[in-house]
């Protein structure tokens, strides 16, 4: 199954919910694309993506091609947090540093709860943990 999503903007948050498996990597630069053009019209600097429903099918290869090409096309003053489920967070973390690498304001977390606040408070704590560690 592929990628469907539902977004909606709450404040200055857009709220991306997937399901279904990423199958190729055209998928996944148009899921994203559909995030960043939905944030845009929106005037939202701020997204939270919950993927828990969402199956990294990707290899390595195209993960990598994915992230860059997503960090080159969303601005940096943007702020993204993805919630994975937790078979996913190796590849998610991947994700997060070819993202990160390149500029992209992004944390991949499987804490739903601590990626809220990472969005909400992240200005004054650019730093949170994402692992819900304190160190």
């Amino acid at each position: 199954m592929a990628i469907a999503h539902q977004m909606s903007v709450e404040g200055n948050v857009l709220y991306v919910k997937a399901s279904g498996r990423d199958e190729s990597e055209e998928e996944v630069k148009q899921y994203g694309m559909a995030v960043l053009e939905m944030a845009l019209a929106r005037g939202v600097e701020r997204v939270l993506c919950e993927e828990t429903e969402l199956e990294y099918a990707l290899g390595t290869f195209s993960i990598y091609e994915a992230a860059k090409f997503i960090a080159e096309v969303v601005p940096k003053v943007c702020r993204v947090a993805i919630v994975c489920s937790p078979r996913d967070l190796q590849s998610g973390a991947f994700w997060e540093t070819v993202a990160v690498n390149r500029g992209l304001n992004v944390r991949v977390t499987t804490d739903l709860d601590l990626a809220r606040v990472w969005i909400a408070e992240g200005a004054d704590h650019p730093d949170l943990p994402m692992d819900g560690s304190t160190e």
